[in-house]
């Protein structure tokens, strides 16, 4: 059973920068699809980015194209998420998943994934 734990939220001004980490136990996440998913109270959860397992290729919503990064450390068995200028519509609790059933596919969809960290808050102030 792979867990997973999200660190790295915080509160921070508008235009700047936050790195979140997704550390797995229980199993590789080289060997998985990982994604990152966010979402405010009242509405629903937002697909952000994915990697396909060993990183070797990634997707992203359009809303953060081009201010964030998903990247993987696999000797720190952690994927993250770099987020580069930020706004204000980014706050949010921010949650890390995983599947090894769909390792090959950078899905989107949120019940593509087995596995669900406890998330973290992201808030970004004017």
């Amino acid at each position: 059973q792979v867990q997973l734990v999200e660190s790295g939220g915080g509160l921070v001004q508008a235009g700047g920068s936050l790195r979140l980490s997704c550390t797995a136990s229980g199993g590789s996440l080289s060997t998985h699809a990982v994604a990152w998913f966010r979402q405010v109270p009242g509405k629903e959860r937002e697909f952000i980015a994915a990697r396909r397992r060993t990183g070797i290729s990634t997707l992203y919503a359009d809303s953060v194209k081009g201010r964030f990064t998903i990247s993987g450390d696999s000797a720190r068995n952690t994927v993250y998420l770099q987020m580069n200028s930020l706004e204000p519509e980014d706050t949010a609790v921010y949650y890390c998943a995983a599947t090894w059933r769909y390792g090959y596919v950078a899905s989107v969809e949120g019940g593509s994934y087995d596995y669900w960290g406890q998330g973290t808050q992201v808030t970004v102030s004017t």
